[in-house]
């Protein structure tokens, strides 16, 4: 493993200089709609219009916006039915012509757009990804950042996830991008900005609050436990989003409304800013001090000498590298494949 430094043994961390004092950050709860494969491109084309309409209207609801920020799936949307082959077809590359649209959206009202998209990767043949992009302000793809992990075992061993993440391929990652990029942090000039679409498990926030996480973005499609993001932003003195699909009508596959809305903004002492009043589609916005917030900050301050063996004897009930070299085909495929793997009894 590289042995780049990751932290600062003062408490600091990397930053870029600041252009503003304050920021505008602007949670789009949206809907989620299934990408119909027999026309995929008409109807990506559909998601990928209503999204840019979004961040008109974004710009439009009391001013200009700092940060635009969707959720994990309004491109391609989502449908549980889908295998592999499926999904390569529906999934979008990064950079590619859906984010070149996004890019030109960003590029005129001077602002991020931050959204998730199954992917695909020349570099990654037959691995479906799940993504979370950060498009600046100049129109430029400035964060490309990878899921971390899916949990294993969450359907009774009936049902896994078979997109690739972090963990799945931690090895040939850290090879090809650093491991630096396991945590990702995008330094940007309006904050030091992470994203994530893993929940309950604290530890992976922790790590993007070590690297100097100030606002960190958080995804979901079908509920969350706002327990855990009220709970991190405190832990870790973060400024925190979290959002989450609309009522989405008319979804192949799904019900209209499977745990929608709850969509919020909690600032770092773990207090609600502001929450979606509804669980339709509508926008949730607060404003972030990031000029003040920023000084005298420092990382967690833990006690890490205490638990370290623990951490380093631990044993996880899965294996990294599990999809290396195999991508199972669907959902049960992943299951008939990971069966066996599981080294906790």
């Amino acid at each position: 493993m590289s042995a780049e430094k990751l932290l600062h043994l003062d408490g600091q961390y990397d930053c870029v200089p600041l252009t503003k004092d304050s920021i505008s950050l602007c949670v789009v709860q949206s809907r989620i709609r299934a990408v119909d494969v027999k026309r995929r491109d008409a109807s990506v084309k559909e998601n990928l219009d209503h999204l840019l309409e979004l961040i008109d209207a974004a710009n439009g609801w009391l001013g200009p916006k700092d940060i635009v920020f969707f959720h994990e799936f309004p491109i391609t949307g989502f449908d549980a039915r889908w295998r592999r082959e499926d999904l390569l077809k529906v999934a979008i590359e990064i950079p590619g012509p859906e984010t070149e649209a996004i890019a030109a959206r960003a590029k005129r009202y001077g602002c991020h757009v931050v959204f998730g998209s199954y992917a695909r990767d020349p570099a990654w043949p037959n691995h479906v990804l799940s993504i979370t992009t950060i498009i600046g302000p100049q129109g430029d793809v400035v964060g490309r950042h990878w899921k971390a992990r899916n949990i294993k075992g969450l359907f009774g061993g009936r049902f896994e996830v078979f997109t690739t993440t972090i963990y799945d391929v931690l090895d040939q990652y850290i090879e090809m991008y650093g491991v630096h990029e396991v945590a990702p942090v995008t330094r940007t000039s309006i904050g030091n900005i992470c994203t994530t679409s893993t929940q309950l498990e604290p530890e992976i926030i922790r790590a993007f609050a070590l690297r100097g996480g100030e606002i960190m973005l958080r995804t979901a499609s079908g509920g969350f436990d706002e327990f855990d993001i009220q709970a991190n932003a405190r832990y870790n003195s973060m400024y925190t989003a979290i959002v989450n699909q609309a009522i989405s009508r008319g979804n192949p596959g799904s019900f209209d409304d499977v745990r929608s809305g709850g969509s919020a903004i909690f600032g770092p002492d773990g207090q609600v800013l502001a929450r979606a009043n509804s669980a339709n589609e509508g926008p949730v916005l607060a404003r972030i001090p990031i000029k003040a917030f920023r000084e005298g900050r420092r990382i967690p301050n833990i006690h890490a000498s205490l638990y370290r063996r623990l951490y380093d004897e631990y044993a996880e009930a899965y294996p990294p590298n599990l999809f290396a070299a195999y991508q199972p085909t669907d959902g049960l495929d992943s299951a008939n494949y990971l069966r066996d793997k599981r080294r906790w009894k």
